[in-house]
């Protein structure tokens, strides 16, 4: 599962920087198309402007200063009609001389230009006819068309005509900001942009405002002004600096729910594997917590039956203080195991919200003296003491007696049983606020780090599995924070390995 995701994951990200580098290089294409439309867009109009502006001129002259007529035949026989197929084509040139200053040149001298015409016929001659014409059609075209222009006139004129222009005067900064937004929009490429002609590798003045160029920088470029040789001293270059943003707000949908899904892919996973791993400790947790309660029964069974064999022996039977004896030592050790059955059935009770709390108005001190009275015996039997520090001034609390003392001996008698000398506790109440704290200390074992986090959980002990030189089940203190936070309280523990433990109970007070 793991490789698996880890697969998908890279598969993804792998995806994502080719969609990327795909977006980049369309952007990269459309963008370089855009340069080299918006620099053929604004040469093809400087043609037409100057091919009708001498056109204008050369209507007003009227006259050609030279003509020249050349024509050609071709004969074609078509045998099975006896027809005889002639063709003409001839092309007339005129050649006519322009002012230079009027076409504002700046030279002093006159320009030399061209106009083209096309005659061409096609006559079909019969064998036998006294004339041998049947049909005949003539036409004459004129050919310098803008687009015969170009191959006819093209060279001169540019030579002779713009090249003498400075680049300011051939193309302003308005007239190129506005093709290039055209571009750009047809192109649906909305981003901003900078741009600047440069001559021969200087940069002239038709720049935009902020255009720098830096070799660092992605420009895209193209020749303006080509010669009929493909040739130009003058290059168009632009940048746009929305381009990072452009390839990124395309993908950024598909990143998006990329992302989202993998972390619930994530988070699914991992919450799987967490609870696989919790339902793997809880099976150990019950475990232990099987094999202890069987040990914990065992003694009292054990004890219970053996009392039973005594008290039928005639011998036992006959001495009623051995039958007395026998009898309370059979009560204890059921009462003993009744008690066990009860603290199980509580966690559970209370787990199901189904048992019944009711508080009223109590002393904490009270209550705690109480409890004392519990567990001072055995305390006492094992040469330890109990000190009660109940400095608290206020101590009023709305709780349940019986339930509430529990706590407080469900703590006393685990500082007791983890106490491996002589059990030394300390009781310390105190106001803080509106709050009453109840501290038990003991100068017992201690616990790790590890088993602080864990302590109030059910089932857990520090010693678990078939070590049993402490009784229980790992359920007096999960009992102990069900009830406190039922009182609206809270339970937590500080401790030190080897240095004992401090239980810290946190209640609201009651006016």
């Amino acid at each position: 599962m793991s490789l698996s995701l880890i697969g998908i994951i890279f598969v993804q990200g792998y995806w994502i920087l080719e969609s990327v580098e795909a977006k980049r290089e369309q952007f990269s294409f459309n963008a370089k198309r855009a340069v080299v439309n918006v620099a053929e867009r604004i040469q093809d109009r400087e043609f037409e402007d100057y091919y009708y502006f001498v056109e204008r001129n050369i209507d007003s002259i009227g006259i050609p200063d030279d003509l020249t007529f050349d024509e050609h035949f071709l004969i074609d026989e078509d045998p099975s009609t006896n027809e005889v197929f002639l063709y003409r084509s001839g092309i007339l040139q005129q050649d006519f001389k322009l002012s230079a200053p009027v076409l504002d040149t700046g030279i002093d001298d006159s320009i030399k230009f061209k106009r083209y015409f096309n005659l061409s016929s096609r006559q079909v001659l019969s064998r036998g006819s006294i004339d041998g014409n049947i049909a005949s059609q003539d036409k004459i075209q004129e050919v310098s068309k803008i687009t015969d222009f170009r191959s006819l006139a093209y060279e001169n004129f540019i030579n002779e005509v713009l090249e003498k222009k400075p680049i300011h005067k051939r193309v302003s900064v308005k007239e190129i900001e506005r093709i290039m937004l055209l571009e750009l929009v047809e192109k649906d490429l909305e981003t901003d942009f900078e741009f600047g002609i440069f001559d021969n590798d200087l940069l002239t003045k038709v720049r935009s405002e902020n255009f720098e160029f830096a070799g660092s920088s992605q420009f895209y470029q193209a020749p303006i002004f080509v010669d009929n040789e493909g040739k130009s001293d003058y290059y168009l270059y632009a940048e746009f600096p929305g381009e990072k943003k452009i390839v990124i707000s395309s993908i950024l949908g598909m990143v998006g729910l990329s992302i989202i899904f993998t972390l619930i892919i994530v988070v699914a996973y991992s919450s799987a594997l967490h609870q696989l791993n919790k339902q793997r400790q809880i099976s150990q947790i019950k475990t232990d917590f099987i094999n202890n309660m069987t040990h914990e029964f065992k003694t009292p069974i054990a004890t219970i039956n053996l009392a039973l064999d005594a008290v039928k022996n005639p011998k036992v039977s006959d001495n009623k203080e051995k039958v007395a004896y026998y009898h309370k030592m059979i009560r204890e050790e059921n009462k003993r195991m009744h008690a066990q059955v009860e603290n199980v059935l509580r966690i559970s009770k209370l787990e199901k919200n189904e048992l019944d709390i009711r508080k009223e108005r109590y002393k904490l001190h009270d209550i705690i003296e109480d409890a004392v009275g519990h567990v001072e015996l055995i305390v006492e039997d094992r040469n330890g003491y109990i000190e009660m520090h109940l400095d608290a001034p206020k101590s009023s609390v709305l709780a349940n007696e019986s339930h509430f003392t529990n706590v407080i001996v469900n703590m006393l008698e685990n500082a007791v049983k983890y106490s491996s000398d002589e059990p030394k506790v300390d009781i310390f109440t105190e106001n803080v606020k509106n709050y009453i704290y109840v501290k038990i200390q003991d100068q017992g074992d201690g616990m790790s780090k590890v088993a602080q986090r864990k302590v109030f959980d059910k089932f857990y002990r520090e010693q678990s599995g078939n070590i049993h030189n402490v009784k229980g089940h790992g359920l007096g203190l999960a009992y102990a924070r069900q009830i406190v936070e039922d009182h609206q309280g809270e339970i937590f523990v500080e401790s030190e390995k080897g240095k004992g433990s401090t239980f810290i109970i946190k209640l609201p007070l009651i006016s």
